[in-house]
């Protein structure tokens, strides 16, 4: 094993660290249950196995030649990241989360698998494109798209002459969005049941919301839940 192919492989492995250090980097500070560890471990470990099936193809005593093939390993890296990307993802309530981090996974795999090839241009200009989306596409999406959590309203009104045109008119100014709407009323004890499902945004103070709805007729009853 010739010495400049342990430098240039050390050098692969190091730069494999660096990217998913900044990928994890990135997760970690959005608080995702994906970070630091894991993504530097994946893109570690595709460089290594990228390096490896490298090796084995043009190392006579692993391949003769004409026999190696490259890409052996590097589609059972493709095949097998699919179920850590499928573990970062889960549903909560009404809510899926870990989608994008799934996606860096493929991303951090894929770095790795370049930087075993030796693709240090393309692999840098990937990586300062991806931070850059992650960073500046959550800006736009929480400026231009800020209703992104499902959740459930719960209203309770005693009586029977609530007027629904005007309760959905309030709950989209406090900037809900409405999907759908389920309506059930209670005979004996005069009580009418709102449940709605809206797009709220992350971030919502509820109390002017549940202000403005006590105006609107007797509420007893005010839930919202994911």
């Amino acid at each position: 094993m010739e010495w400049n192919f342990v430098t240039e492989s050390i050098v692969k492995l190091l730069l494999a660290v660096f990217c998913g250090f900044l990928l994890g980097l990135e997760r970690k500070t959005h608080n995702h249950a994906i970070g630091l560890k894991t993504l530097v471990l994946i893109c570690v470990s595709s460089a290594l196995l990228s390096l490896l099936s490298s090796f084995m193809a043009t190392n006579e005593v692993f391949a003769p030649i004409g026999r190696g093939d490259p890409t052996r390993i590097a589609s059972g890296v493709i095949s097998g990241i699919g179920f850590l990307g499928g573990g970062a993802i889960m549903k909560t309530g009404l809510n899926i989360r870990g989608l994008t981090s799934a996606a860096v996974i493929w991303t951090s795999a894929s770095m790795g698998l370049a930087i075993g090839a030796g693709l240090y241009i393309q692999v840098g200009v990937s990586l300062f494109l991806v931070l850059v989306l992650l960073v500046g596409l959550e800006r736009i999406e929480a400026k231009w798209f800020p209703a992104e959590k499902s959740k459930t309203v719960h209203l309770c009104y005693e009586g029977d002459d609530i007027d629904l045109k005007k309760i959905r008119e309030t709950i989209e100014k406090h900037g809900l969005i409405i999907s759908d709407m389920n309506m059930s009323r209670v005979i004996v004890s005069k009580q009418t049941f709102l449940h709605y499902t809206v797009k709220s945004p992350a971030r919502t103070i509820y109390t002017p919301l549940i202000e403005h709805l006590k105006e609107l007729g007797k509420l007893c009853e005010f839930s919202i839940t994911d």
